[in-house]
């Protein structure tokens, strides 16, 4: 199509006067603007407005092709903002974007932070426990939050993981007239007044973190006893050889700990584990929590010789 039928903009505090020139028109073109509450009020939308559903779904924009309709989102609408989500559904010419700065991008020119050595997360809807694989002294990373009560939230979870020490510099509403930026420690925190958009830059310092080495410490994982000792562990996780991407059937789980370390040893590496008792699978599945790991690890309850049929194909078993 020549004339793509939904735009999708990249919009940041300071509203309309920070959009681009494309982008102020396809706003001023559009039957239909979908955004947030914030971004409707930035970008003056008005009657044409419409507030993304609760819970979130695509399906409002879909229905409307067609019409020229404009999507509004934080910064770059393709990291972690709606933009892959909407074009999964849509043929290339059907669309176009016009990104702005992210939050992350002004984060780090705020912090003077490279931001090719910076982890970066969004946990507007995921748990701390997605920091757990890369936490460590020195590590350097910028936390998308969900609201203001999630500072002092995160900095306590730091703090009770030995990361007390760690420096938190708070970042709210970036590139607006209200922007501010405030520094903490993580075992000192009592900035419970942030106000939404907010970031937190954590420079970690205190708890070394978790080894990079195949072969975590027992202790790390909740069991009856049943599970594979570090030694094996180490052994076998060497011989599975994980590759990023690869699926793992884990069969007969135990406490889940190779399906667990399979998972963090690789960018994208899943798993599926099965197991037959409920007690070890919710092992499982605290394991995989506490290690950040419970968003690419399946558990299965059941008998592993009766659930193989049902499986996608593995790329390796245990």
């Amino acid at each position: 199509m020549a004339d793509p039928w939904l735009t999708i903009i990249g919009l940041g505090e300071d509203g309309a006067a920070g959009l681009t020139e494309a982008s102020r028109k396809a706003v001023a073109a559009a039957d239909i603007i979908f955004g947030g509450p914030r971004h409707l009020a930035l970008a003056g939308a008005g009657a044409r407005g419409r507030e993304w559903p609760v819970p979130f779904s695509i399906a409002p924009v879909l229905a409307e092709r067609g019409r020229r309709v404009v999507v509004l989102a934080s910064g770059d609408p393709f990291w972690h903002g709606a933009g892959g989500s909407l074009v999964e559904h849509l043929a290339p010419g059907e669309w176009v974007s016009h990104p702005a700065p992210s939050s992350f991008a002004l984060a780090a020119s705020r912090l003077g932070w490279r931001l090719e050595e910076t982890m970066c997360l969004a946990l507007h809807a995921a748990p701390f426990e997605r920091l757990v694989p890369i936490l460590g002294r020195g590590v350097r990373a910028i936390c998308l939050v969900r609201d203001g009560a999630a500072v002092p939230a995160l900095a306590d979870w730091l703090a009770g993981r030995g990361f007390g020490p760690s420096v938190l510099t708070v970042l709210e509403s970036l590139g607006g007239p209200e922007e501010r930026i405030r520094q903490t420690r993580a075992e000192a925190c009592d900035l419970r007044d942030a106000r939404y958009p907010v970031a937190v830059a954590i420079e970690a310092a205190g708890a070394p973190g978790l080894p990079r080495s195949c072969g975590l410490p027992d202790a790390l994982f909740v069991s009856d006893g049943v599970m594979t000792k570090q030694p094996v562990r180490a052994l076998t996780l060497s011989a599975l050889a994980p590759r990023a991407g690869e699926v793992l059937w884990d069969l007969g789980a135990g406490s889940g700990t190779i399906a667990v370390e399979w998972c963090l040893c690789a960018p994208g590496a899943m798993a599926l584990a099965v197991e037959a008792r409920a007690d070890r699978a919710a092992n499982v599945r605290a394991n995989a929590a506490a290690l950040g790991v419970s968003h690419r690890l399946t558990v299965i309850e059941a008998g592993w010789h009766g659930a193989l049929s049902s499986l996608p194909r593995p790329d390796a078993v245990f």
